[in-house]
Order: C-alpha cells, then sequence, then structure tokens
C-alpha cells in the first residue's frame, strides 16, 4: 500500500511539475506584454473584476454611478451639470431624452433616462491621433436615470481602463484624459449634490 501512495505521489507531482513548466512557458509572453502597460493597469482590471463577482454584471463594472441627492429634482441636476460643464469650459454637446422618446412611442408613462454628451474637441482629436478606438468614448456621456424605486442616479463610463488599462499613453495625452476624467467626476458629483 505504501508504495502504491509513493507512486501515486510521485506520479502527481511529475503532473504538477509538467502543467507549471506548460503554464509558464505559455504565460510568459502574456506576462512580458504586461511590463509595458500603465502600472495601474492591474488594480483597474482586479477591482474590475471584483465588481463582477459581486454584481454579476459587466456593465456595473465599467461604470461610475453616483446616488443623486433625494431632495434634487431632475432640472436641478440638468442645470448644475450644465453650470459646472460650461465652469470647465467642456461643452455640452447634445443631449437625448430617451424617456421622452420611449412616452412617445409607447404612448406608456417611462421612467425618467436622459443622457447628457460633453466634449472638449481639442482632446477628443489628441485621443484619436493616438488610437481610432478611442473614438468609441467620445464624447463623454453622463445618463440621468431614475431607478425602479423612483431614486435619481448619474451613470458614466468609467474611463480608467481606456487610460491605464494598457500600454502607457504618451504623457500629453495622459495628462489631457486625466484632465476629463476629473471634469467629468467633477459634473456629476456636483450635479448629485446640486452643488453650483
Amino acid at each position: 500500500m505504501f508504495y502504491v501512495l509513493r507512486n501515486l505521489f510521485a506520479l502527481i507531482g511529475v503532473v504538477a511539475v509538467v502543467f507549471a513548466i506548460f503554464a509558464a512557458v505559455k504565460m510568459a509572453p502574456m506576462m512580458k506584454t504586461f511590463d509595458s502597460f500603465d502600472e495601474r493597469a492591474l488594480s483597474v482590471y482586479m477591482e474590475m473584476m471584483e465588481k463582477i463577482v459581486e454584481t454579476g454584471n459587466a456593465a456595473e463594472a465599467t461604470v461610475w454611478k453616483i446616488p443623486v441627492n433625494e431632495d434634487l429634482t431632475v432640472e436641478d441636476v440638468e442645470e448644475t451639470m450644465k453650470f459646472v460643464a460650461n465652469e470647465h469650459n467642456i461643452k455640452n454637446v447634445g443631449e437625448l431624452p430617451l424617456s421622452a422618446q420611449i412616452e412617445a412611442m409607447s404612448g406608456e408613462k417611462s421612467r425618467f433616462l436622459k443622457i447628457f454628451m460633453f466634449c472638449n474637441a481639442l482632446t477628443a482629436a489628441q485621443m484619436l491621433e493616438h488610437s481610432d478606438a478611442f473614438s468609441a468614448y467620445l464624447p463623454c456621456r453622463i445618463s440621468l436615470v431614475e431607478d425602479k424605486q423612483g431614486k435619481l442616479w448619474l451613470y458614466s463610463l468609467n474611463m480608467d481602463a481606456m487610460i491605464y488599462g494598457g500600454k502607457k499613453l504618451p504623457t500629453d495625452l495622459k495628462e489631457e484624459a486625466e484632465g476629463v476624467k476629473e471634469i467629468i467626476l467633477d459634473i456629476m458629483n456636483r450635479g448629485a449634490e446640486g452643488d453650483f
């Protein structure tokens, strides 16, 4: 019996070593690629994975979500966000009043949903010079959403994966992108508080 167990454990050990060598050979190129990534890339993806595990929803893992102060109306939030955007010299380039469109098409009352689009054209041009894929992030969108319980929330794409999730951005572009991130978060935070 002792010899059988010893041989079984030896076989398991050999299989484990072979697997470890195989994994190392397969993972080495990937790990080398990660060396050229932004130093925050791993933490960005870890946060996303934690959020996916927590919620079971990939969309939840890729957005910023801020609750609106209970005593604010839709109009209060809209007015504040527009004021803050103007203060930062970022243009409100469009609005999509989706709940109004849903009501017009269905003939039924809809919970509130409106999407605001903000853009700094010069920053957008810099981003496109770096990668055309950044066009999918343009313009920066903030959604004002009434949840099923009637509470208002602000949502926007989390820009961290775009800024930090891959190879290091050129310094000037990274600074511009971080500036836009700060502006969008300021618009959302102050909009949620009615803070002119």
